[in-house]
């Protein structure tokens, strides 16, 4: 029995393993490595950064509408994270993957936004957006 729950155990092991995220920025970005570090930190895995000069071809292939951009696309668990989106709404909704939803963004780059904090300084006022399936809709307000 003890050699089958080992077994078990490793081959299961892989399944379980969560999977690299990645970020495409544009290139040389600083706020992105510090959205990506808390990322790291959140998630408990490893970020890999691509500097990445043709965006708007992934965006357009993960369904970004146009009016939702940010400097950076994140791929994670099959989901499209498109800007400073905080890890919060990102877990929320990974964990609840809502039918039609293909990801979620933070359109510009909000002050106070994960990534953009700037001590003494008021945080903007921003909403996450989820899209998918054509359709836009507010997950979270900040």
């Amino acid at each position: 029995m003890k050699k089958f729950a080992l077994a078990l155990a490793l081959v299961a092991t892989p399944a379980l393993a969560a999977t690299e995220a990645v970020m495409h920025r544009d290139p040389g970005c600083g706020c992105c490595e510090k959205w990506a570090a808390q990322v790291r930190k959140a998630f408990g895995r490893s970020v890999k950064v691509i500097d990445d000069g043709n965006r708007p071809a992934l965006q357009r292939r993960v369904g970004l509408p146009a009016g939702l951009a940010s400097c950076h696309t994140a791929l994670i668990d099959g989901m499209a994270f498109e800007g400073h989106v905080p890890v919060a709404d990102m877990k929320r909704v990974l964990a609840a993957k809502p039918k039609g939803v293909r990801g979620l963004a933070v359109a510009g780059m909000p002050l106070g936004s994960p990534g953009m904090e700037a001590p003494g300084y008021p945080a903007d006022r921003y909403n996450v957006i989820a899209f998918g399936s054509g359709k836009t809709s507010v997950f979270a307000k900040h």
